[in-house]
């Protein structure tokens, strides 16, 4: 890798025993016209993870990336998302196949079902059943090779049981928020258990973290600014970090990641709770739910 960030080729093992970079680019709110070039730009920097969703509309640009940045494909870890919304196994079937087409990707390495609940009713009803249906859809393009690994993202434990009770192949992959401030520290320990590996989305808490005094005065004891810090934190909890940014400097400076935060600080931030998102709480995600 030469002169890039160690972190970018450091890799976690999943219990399939296929490896994920530990530091990846997130692309929500990448327009689809941007994120070939973003993709690109991460890619000659030194990333190998890059992660999308149906939701995000750029799988388009992002899978134009992939096939134009000069890396192999095998050398790189693509993931997308199945919409929050499809809830059952024909329309899975369908979208699964949608995704691989507008990437332009004969397989992707990592596919979520994106939230437990569609986005206007998160951790509302009761979509057990349609959760099930999904995942068989995504447990045979996962057994046809057109998925190297399969998982959720923003599903609870009571969620991940579901899937366990009815399924074949287990989660590989929880993505979660996951912040300085927002710790789940009982559901990823839960994950833990289950060796279901967690990625960390929003690892500066989508921007507001730049906000935390607490945070900023304890980056620069650190010397490093507080997304850096935020990031760290993230991959110190055993969880892969993607951190979301289309400029190449934020992009490299995301991977300057090589400090260790001490024992006595890791509990400082694993014990705030900073949970307010200004403008971005209209999200679900952030919306405290």
């Amino acid at each position: 890798m030469g002169d890039q960030p160690t972190i970018l080729s450091e890799t976690y093992t999943m219990s399939n025993g296929v490896t994920t970079p530990r530091l990846g680019l997130g692309t929500w709110f990448i327009d689809d016209g941007d994120a070939a070039r973003a993709v690109r730009d991460a890619v000659a920097i030194g990333y190998r993870n890059i992660d999308t969703a149906q939701a995000y509309g750029n799988e388009r640009g992002v899978g134009e990336g992939v096939r134009t940045c000069g890396v192999a494909r095998e050398d790189l870890f693509v993931s997308t998302k199945l919409a929050a919304e499809i809830k059952s196994y024909d329309e899975a079937v369908a979208a699964i196949d949608g995704s691989l087409a507008r990437m332009g990707l004969d397989y992707v390495d990592l596919m979520l079902i994106h939230s437990p609940q569609p986005w206007k009713d998160f951790r509302g009803g009761d979509y057990a059943e349609g959760n099930r249906a999904a995942w068989r859809a995504l447990e045979e393009a996962y057994r046809a090779g057109r998925l190297r690994s399969i998982g959720v993202s923003n599903f609870l434990e009571a969620d991940v049981e579901n899937l366990l009770a009815s399924g074949t192949v287990a989660p590989h992959v929880n993505q979660l928020l996951v912040h300085a401030g927002n710790t789940p520290t009982d559901l990823l320990a839960y994950c833990a258990e289950r060796d279901v590996l967690v990625q960390a989305y929003s690892p500066i808490a989508h921007g507001e973290m730049l906000k935390n005094g607490e945070i900023a005065a304890m980056a620069e004891r650190y010397g490093v600014s507080v997304p850096q810090l935020g990031i760290r934190y993230t991959l110190q909890l055993g969880t892969v970090s993607l951190p979301k940014t289309a400029n190449p400097d934020h992009m490299r400076a995301n991977a300057e990641v090589d400090f260790v935060i001490s024992d006595e600080d890791m509990a400082t931030l694993r014990g705030m709770r900073t949970q307010d998102y200004g403008e971005h709480s209209v999200f679900p995600v952030y919306s405290g739910r």
